[in-house]
């Protein structure tokens, strides 16, 4: 399989996206006739621009509105057309693609529409150039692609063929039959794959021009339709068509790179067989790396100290501890020479690094190098251990550990003697670790752990923020012992926002601990710790769950929050702030799978009066 871009896809001028599509390992580029017409330059230089990134250009796009017109429009297409094939001459393409009519001024006619496609691709074939017919799901008469294949059978011209889009067919609900039974692999003149979360809307013009994104990113069954095509023997180029507000807002070259990873993890994927079981290539959570310094770096290492963890380990030769309680562990980087302080230097006392144990390092890295992850190499000393990572969310990092024969802290820290007077709050383990970014990183954080990991993304759930909504999705391991909700929001003062206001960026906002006994957690935590609950909660608690009153009052005491299912209960309590991230501590009774979004709004209106009173 050969990959392609379209202009169209991504930010910036036409040297910037020529640019971030080759770095990100692109073959080809289709140029959007916008982003031609606006250049400062010939075709010519355009061409050799191209060239200069390794880049071919595969087609010249979008040519509208041409068949099955009147006259004197039909006389004025033809003209028209002869001037975009002198165009295609200086560009150095021998494709064009060829959307299906909207014009009100078309004639309802497919052979008419057949007989003008084959005079076109007559003068096509004499200028050595190949016409691709494809269906627009808003065409005026022809909006499916097996009517369009049907107006390019009648053609039968051997200089052109059918556009496949995945986004026009499957936005319309079409099935792949026409394309598996009737259209040989040799009619079939361009693909362009997109993607799209399924949305009921009346206007599939807005649809499309707004709700595009990469394969494996949206709900469309592009996986199949790229199984049907390998059947058929295709061999030319995929390219990438996306109209999308959030990748036009966007850096051109995270978003090439984002777009070259959907690729492969399609090629990958439809190759797959029917019964495949995805690799557990992650199996937890082994740390949580934090970058501290200074008096801000203490406040978030008392309330840790709250919450019943202790240090327990120093590293042997840097400013780095372990805080520890149960199966959870706490890494504090003080180190100046390290990321860990680049990263508090522009984000504050902040969550820096996530570490997921692995059993394969030598697989998880061959899969991060495969999907064009940027391998970090940290600073180490004789003997110490070299824990490989790849950059993560935002400027953070990911780093993977293999937990046999022994723990990383038992190789480069030395264990300390614990003081503790206090109990400890019976923490056990990381439950999950909610991470908010911009909402132009929302799809490409999400596919991160999708295509990387095989991680399953559930679909996305508004929060009502009391400034707001937030959205948010969950990338969870097949084990379940890795969950990871990625929050995002366009409202200014929403949550998702004021966090990345305070904290300069993408990260880590929030780390659900779970416990055996929320009761016994509730009053280790310093009451002042605890995010306040109003009232009425546990009112309305009341009418829908019909708790026990002494339960409810202990709940009320502690602040505690509460959600059941058919398949168990769920208790949860959060803590105020701290330089913009806030822990929850909870406990699952049953089967309970969910997180208690039925309680998020309380959360964020909790949390809005805190920072406001602070």
């Amino acid at each position: 399989m050969k990959t392609a871009l379209a202009t169209v896809s991504i930010s910036g001028t036409l040297e910037q996206k020529f640019a971030a599509a080759s770095k990100a390992g692109f073959q080809g580029v289709e140029i959007f006739e916008n982003d031609l017409t606006q250049f400062p330059g010939s075709p010519r230089d355009v061409r050799l621009m191209a060239a200069d990134h390794g880049l071919e250009i595969i087609a010249l796009q979008p040519m509208r509105d041409f068949e099955a017109m009147p006259e004197p429009m039909r006389s004025a297409n033809f003209y028209r057309m002869q001037k975009k094939f002198e165009l295609m001459h200086e560009l150095g393409t021998k494709r064009t693609l060829m959307c299906s009519n909207v014009s009100p001024y078309s004639v309802d006619d497919n052979a008419r529409a057949a007989a003008d496609l084959y005079e076109l691709a007559e003068l096509a074939k004499a200028e050595g150039f190949l016409l691709a017919y494809e269906a627009l799901a808003w065409g005026r008469h022809v909006a499916d692609y097996d009517k369009s294949w049907d107006i390019v059978k009648r053609a039968d011209h051997p200089n052109l063929g059918i556009c496949l889009d995945t986004f026009h067919m499957f936005s319309r609900g079409a099935t792949l039959d026409c394309m598996r039974n009737e259209i040989p692999v040799e009619k079939i003149a361009l693909v362009q794959v997109a993607d799209a979360p399924y949305l009921q809307m009346r206007e599939i013009l807005q649809y499309s021009r707004h709700y595009r994104c990469f394969p494996g990113q949206g709900d469309f069954p592009v996986v199949e339709f790229m199984k049907a095509l390998k059947e058929k023997g295709f061999d030319d180029y995929v390219s990438h068509e996306i109209f999308n507000d959030d990748f036009r807002a966007s850096s051109p070259e995270d978003r090439a790179v984002d777009g070259m990873r959907s690729l492969i993890w399609l090629d990958q994927q439809s190759e797959l067989p029917a019964d495949h079981t995805p690799e557990e290539l992650v199996d937890d959570v082994e740390f949580v790396e934090f970058a501290v310094a200074g008096e801000s770096g203490e406040e978030l290492v008392q309330l840790l100290s709250q919450l019943g963890f202790e240090e327990t380990h120093q590293h042997k030769s840097k400013q780095v501890s372990l805080m520890r309680q149960g199966d959870i562990n706490l890494v504090l980087n003080r180190e100046p020479a390290s990321q860990a302080h680049q990263h508090f230097e522009k984000h504050g006392v902040s969550v820096c690094a996530l570490a997921f144990s692995t059993p394969s390092l030598k697989k998880v890295m061959k899969r991060a190098d495969q999907f064009h992850c940027a391998r970090f190499t940290n600073q180490t000393g004789p003997g110490e251990l070299n824990i490989p990572a790849i950059r993560g969310i935002g400027d953070s990092l990911m780093y993977f550990v293999e937990r046999k024969p022994v723990r990383f802290f038992e190789l480069d820290f030395e264990p300390l003697e614990t003081t503790r007077s206090g109990s400890s709050a019976g923490l056990i383990r990381i439950d999950h670790i909610g991470q908010t970014v911009a909402s132009t990183d929302f799809l490409s954080a999400a596919f991160l752990y999708k295509s990387l990991f095989d991680f399953n993304v559930e679909a996305s759930q508004d929060l009502p923020d009391i400034y707001g909504l937030v959205v948010s999705r969950t990338a969870l391991n097949q084990n379940k012992r890795v969950r990871i909700p990625i929050n995002m929001t366009t409202a200014r003062s929403a949550a998702a926002q004021r966090f990345i206001d305070t904290t300069h960026g993408s990260g880590v906002h929030q780390l659900a601990f779970a416990c055996e006994d929320i009761f016994k957690a509730a009053e280790c935590v310093p009451a002042h710790l605890h995010l306040d609950i109003p009232a009425n909660y546990y009112r309305d608690l009341q009418a829908r769950f019909q708790i026990d009153n002494k339960l409810l009052a202990r709940m009320q005491q502690w602040n505690i929050l509460y959600d059941r299912n058919e398949d168990g209960e769920f208790f949860h309590f959060y803590t105020r702030e701290v330089h913009g991230v806030f822990c929850e501590i909870l406990q699952r009774v049953g089967n309970y799978d969910r997180y208690g979004e039925a309680n998020a709004f309380i959360r964020l209106a909790a949390q809005s009066r805190a920072v406001g009173n602070h």
